[in-house]
């Protein structure tokens, strides 16, 4: 991670299939296009490599949960249960549709505590949001039995999880929808872009329309094409989809190479008395994206991230005090700051994030490193980084070890 450390000349390719004909937008311009179609393309490969039925790319990972809320009917008022670790898309694309996220503690899997999930159920909840974080899953079992006892839709956020996979199946497509993005740092990329998947043939109709002002995609006279229900415009450019196309052929060789180098660091910090990891729930496997791990205390876990930065170790994350993936720092969000005046429903009725207590996930935040895992490190610098990381893990911890 992430997929632009290997373009090469199969997304030059692409991309001069799409420059050649001059026709850049994914709708239109038959005669034109030589017979390349690559958001088509790249939406049955995607869906193909998956094992759904149903594929719809968007302009963004955002854009896509947007459109995935919005053909699945959730809308102004309903209420949508997410985790208060992620990336502010995640209550971006909620509050879009004018719907209340409902943010709730994470477990050892840095990902949504299925009890708090429970606890927070309403009447007017009406679909549970897990975020598989930093390349491993939520309890998908777990949510999947609360959403079934109480008829919500289970939209998985699988972003940073691409390959990984529950109980044999694909990340995002265990339950109702699923999500991707494509942007720049993701483990394949379009440079921008995003994906909805699902089994849901009504779904997958809404979604197609949705996310081009409500077309319907019928014949071929874009002009005269009718427009059902009102939309907005979250389509991809043939561009994009051209460099997807050649990076998703990539993505096995790209996850094998995370799984390497991720193995190597993992059994070396599992050496050091003090270090321990997220859990993966039963039936999971990673992506191997990012070696996440928890050391004994908030105030060690600090002094050892600011040691790795200083030695050299860049590209290891402490999220408990970043700007834009825990609540701590969403202060634009606490305090609903907006360039427009925000729906009423989510002005009278989201809850006061200033007061709500995290002190469960600060529990786990408080105590994580994440180490982003390259695929284009060499051995060497996987092997000095991995020393590196060791020693000062080791030297940070010896004192209350000793």
């Amino acid at each position: 991670m992430p997929g632009f450390e290997v373009f090469g000349d199969e997304e030059r390719k692409e991309v001069n299939d799409v420059l050649e004909n001059g026709v850049l937008m994914r709708y239109g311009f038959d005669g034109m296009r030589n017979g390349h179609w690559k958001a088509k393309e790249f939406e049955a490969a995607f869906a193909k490599r998956m094992q759904v039925e149903h594929c719809q790319l968007v302009s963004s990972g955002t854009s896509a949960l947007t459109v995935a809320l919005a053909s699945a009917g959730v809308g102004a008022g309903d209420e949508v249960i997410m985790p208060c670790f992620t990336f502010v898309a995640s209550f971006e694309s909620i509050m879009m549709l004018g719907a209340i996220p409902v943010l709730v503690d994470i477990d050892d899997t840095l990902t949504l505590d299925p009890a708090a999930v429970e606890a927070a159920i309403t009447e007017n909840t009406k679909c549970v949001m897990p975020v598989h974080m930093c390349g491993s899953m939520a309890d998908l079992k777990a949510l999947k039995a609360i959403c079934d006892k109480h008829n919500l839709l289970l939209l998985e956020d699988a972003c940073q999880a691409i390959g990984g996979t529950f109980e044999g199946k694909p990340l995002g497509s265990y339950g109702d929808l699923g999500c991707f993005s494509f942007d720049f740092v993701k483990t394949i990329t379009c440079g921008e872009g995003g994906a909805v998947i699902t089994n849901n043939k009504q779904y997958a109709v809404n979604a197609d329309q949705y996310q081009d002002h409500g077309h319907v995609h019928v014949g071929n006279d874009r002009g005269a094409e009718t427009h059902p229900t009102l939309g907005y415009n979250f389509r991809i450019s043939e561009l994009n989809a051209a460099v997807g196309i050649a990076q998703l052929r990539k993505i096995d060789d790209i996850l094998a190479l995370q799984k390497k180098n991720y193995t190597i660091m993992r059994e070396a910090l599992s050496e050091i008395d003090g270090v321990t990891f997220r859990r993966v729930p039963e039936g999971g496997v990673e992506n191997y994206s990012f070696l996440n791990f928890f050391l004994p205390t908030a105030e060690l876990t600090q002094k050892a991230h600011k040691a790795l930065g200083a030695e050299g170790v860049d590209a290891c994350f402490y999220w408990f005090n970043n700007n834009w993936h825990y609540i701590h720092g969403w202060e634009h969000l606490r305090n609903l700051k907006s360039l427009m005046p925000l729906p009423a429903e989510i002005k009278t009725r989201i809850q006061n994030l200033n007061e709500t207590d995290f002190s469960k996930s600060d529990v786990w935040m408080s105590r994580t490193i994440s180490s982003l895992v390259k695929v284009g490190w060499t051995e060497e610098q996987v092997a000095q980084r991995t020393a590196t990381m060791k020693e000062v893990i080791i030297e940070i911890l010896n004192p209350i070890l000793s």
